[in-house]
């Protein structure tokens, strides 16, 4: 099974510039070891079952539960019988390009 998370995840109470805390959520989804690309809205990773991607979920908001307001979106993508989607469906929409030039 493929979980495709895309989150965000930041404290509303520190100002224009989160970039320390995000950087500081971001150690917790490296040192899982799961494949992730960060970009400049959010994070994308990858799980093997819906547990795991809670578990990382729970953990980025334990880094900033201390922060009187949080903000959390949650977009993810699920299915059985795949895996290492985080690259092919990137791949798979480049190849399409790819085609018409």
């Amino acid at each position: 099974m493929s979980v495709l998370v895309n989150f965000a995840i930041f404290p509303t109470d520190k100002g224009t510039s989160v970039s320390k805390e995000v950087s500081e959520v971001l150690k917790t989804i490296i040192n899982s070891g799961f494949d992730y690309n960060l970009n400049a809205m959010g994070t994308v990773f990858e799980t093997k079952t819906m547990e795991q991607a809670l578990q990382i979920i729970q953990e980025a908001y334990n880094v900033l539960k201390q922060h009187e307001r949080v903000y959390l979106v949650v977009n993810m993508d699920i299915q059985k019988n795949k895996d290492g989607r985080i690259l092919t469906k990137i791949q798979s929409v480049e190849n399409k390009l790819k085609t018409r030039s």
